[in-house]
């Protein structure tokens, strides 16, 4: 009797993480077909000529929710507006809004959140966070400069950082016609994020 009550009690607890887990495949799923969507738009893509002809679209690691954490959100006080560096060799306006601190295999790391200082004058960007960094995998899976991941501010002191919706800048495409921010060197991550897009050569031919 104790061993089907303790069933009566696990299976819904089961039942209700699948749930969890497939609402989170299906949001990065779509996460991909947007990204995709949007490199296929002649108005949206950044990717030009044969670049643009012969795209089918974006390689991905495979869905991996351990890529998926929950961080710690302290927000900076009193920050001073900042010109970060970008790769035409500009800058562009932003300030640090806070820093993410977050669990991956037993060990502790921390990534910066900025606000780009032109996008909030726009409404629908007001709430809007943005991530760059780069990882382990930077050169060899991914592009060598590093991933964005866009996001929005949290309303408690908790963030959610799903790297299965990281993203290259434009300029990983190409690098003519845009101007990317480089990711500063406190979010460079000393371990493999071995998710969201991956790099292929086909931009470059």
């Amino acid at each position: 009797m104790k061993k089907y009550i303790l069933l009566l009690i696990l299976f819904p607890l089961f039942a209700f993480s699948q749930k969890m887990v497939s609402k989170d495949v299906v949001e990065i799923k779509k996460f991909q077909e947007d990204l995709n969507a949007e490199y296929l738009n002649p108005k949206e893509t950044p990717l030009r000529g044969d670049n643009f002809t012969n795209f089918k679209g974006h390689p991905f690691f495979p869905f991996d929710l351990k890529y998926k954490v929950t961080a710690t959100f302290t927000k900076t006080k009193d920050a001073k507006p900042f010109d970060l560096p970008t790769s035409s060799g500009k800058t562009k306006s932003y300030r640090e809004y806070g820093k993410a601190t977050f669990e991956l295999d037993g060990k502790s790391y921390t990534l910066t959140l900025y606000q780009s200082l032109d996008l909030i004058k726009q409404k629908k960007y007001k709430n809007y966070l943005f991530l760059p960094f780069r990882d382990a995998t930077n050169e060899k899976e991914t592009y060598g400069g590093g991933k964005y991941m866009d996001l929005t501010i949290p309303k408690g002191n908790t963030i959610i950082l799903d790297f299965n919706k990281s993203y290259q800048p434009f300029c990983a495409y190409n690098a003519y016609d845009y101007n990317c921010p480089i990711v500063p060197e406190e979010n460079k991550l000393p371990v493999e994020i071995r998710a969201g897009i991956m790099y292929e050569d086909i931009y470059h031919h």
